[in-house]
């Protein structure tokens, strides 16, 4: 089984999020997958089977099992397909996946995926939100994941949660998020102790539920969003109403076989 290992949503190997790759030929089983990705302790190894020149299936599995929508995985998985194995006359690949068909256009050293953007309810910000994060959040909303919102970038950037109590919250993630300093529009990071990570370096999926909401409150659709987990990784966002765009780069770390 061909193997590789991209740290995706950075230009620098060691930041980003790292994602393992495995290009198959046909589905092997779940339990193997899932003992890959176990094997691996990366938050998400991508599994993605060529139908086609430019059209691939592909699936996500965390060490937790399996997801139904990982963006840094599919960066990565692209990446490696236009190094590998380039589709002829075309720049963007297409992947049937559990959410349906996702495109990654290559547009020179940024791969743009465009996702589902999530539907955001508003819910009430609880004592369990605020022992969780130890702070206190000023808004919360649901989609797949919850999203808490603070005032202040310090507090996300210095946040240290309780791990045990974040996973009896709602939502399969828990994203928190903040306006941005320095040149960004938004700071953020991921937290997914319900999938046995405690923090995903870089989300993109996370950010479907991210860029839709800075996008309504500042009044724009160009986000450009800091993950500030301890590697780091930025997002160059795009909200189109149903269809959150995001855009980063990728470089390999390694590739290698799987002895299966």
């Amino acid at each position: 089984m061909q193997y590789y290992v991209v740290d995706a949503f950075t230009d620098q190997l060691f930041h980003g999020n790292p994602a393992g790759v495995c290009l198959v030929d046909t589905w092997t089983s779940d339990e193997l997958m899932l003992n890959i990705a176990k094997e691996n302790r990366f938050s998400e190894t991508a599994f993605a089977i060529k139908d086609d020149d430019s059209h691939y299936q592909l699936r996500w599995f965390t060490p937790g099992g399996e997801i139904d929508l990982c963006g840094h995985a599919t960066l990565a998985t692209a990446f490696i397909i236009f190094r590998q194995d380039p589709p002829q006359d075309t720049d963007t690949l297409s992947f049937a996946t559990q959410s349906g068909e996702l495109r990654v256009t290559q547009k020179g050293d940024l791969y743009e995926m465009a996702f589902p953007s999530y539907d955001l309810k508003p819910v009430p910000v609880t004592d369990e939100m605020t022992a969780a994060f130890g702070a206190q959040p000023v808004e919360a909303y649901l989609g797949r994941d919850l999203l808490a919102v603070f005032d202040d970038p310090q507090t996300v950037r210095q946040m240290e949660p309780d791990q045990e109590k974040m996973a009896g919250l709602e939502g399969l993630l828990q994203n928190v998020t903040a306006p941005g300093d320095e040149d960004f529009d938004a700071v953020s990071r991921s937290f997914a102790p319900k999938l046995a990570i405690d923090e995903d370096p870089v989300c993109g999926s996370g950010h479907c539920h991210i860029v839709p909401y800075w996008a309504k409150r500042l009044g724009k659709n160009d986000i450009k969003a800091f993950q500030a987990s301890d590697r780091t990784g930025v997002l160059y966002c795009e909200y189109d109403g149903d269809i959150t765009k995001l855009a980063g780069q990728a470089v390999l770390y390694a590739e290698g076989e799987i002895k299966i």
